[in-house]
């Protein structure tokens, strides 16, 4: 078995902790959670999604997401509403105050990516997100099934 050190699970854990160290201060000083900004950051650029999808988008289960919602609802962020075309599912859209949020954490959030950006070089910024593309694409459950 090759070393812990060389784990690709514990090396993909590790990278998102020092990535996320970054961006902590900002949620924190704003009351959200690193959930809560990736349904805010979804809505704000797709407006208005049914909650499978943003599910997968943002890569969170749907009893999460339904107890985020619960939350994120209670402090006006966000609405749920019955889709137009099925009547079964929820669709799910920011409010004007989580615009607000958003728009307001989302210049921090920016200027942490130029940071990131600037310490470890905007091509190797490029290939790592080339890397992860690939990496996902190749070991996705719906790649391996066609």
């Amino acid at each position: 078995m090759r070393p812990i050190e060389r784990s690709l699970p514990l090396k993909l854990l590790q990278a998102r902790e020092a990535v996320m160290d970054q961006f902590r201060p900002n949620l924190n000083a704003h009351g959200v959670t690193e959930q809560q900004w990736r349904v805010l950051r979804a809505l704000a650029e797709h407006k208005r999604m049914d909650a499978g999808a943003l599910s997968r988008l943002i890569t969170l289960r749907m009893p999460s997401l339904s107890r985020i919602m619960t939350d994120m609802e209670a402090r006006g962020l966000v609405e749920k509403h019955r889709s137009n075309t099925d009547r079964r599912l929820v669709d799910l859209e920011i409010t004007p105050e989580g615009k607000t949020l958003f728009t307001e954490m989302s210049k921090e959030s920016e200027r942490i990516y130029r940071e990131m950006e600037q310490r470890i070089g905007r091509e190797t910024y490029a290939r790592l997100m080339t890397v992860l593309d690939d990496l996902t694409d190749s070991l996705s459950t719906e790649s391996r099934a066609s």
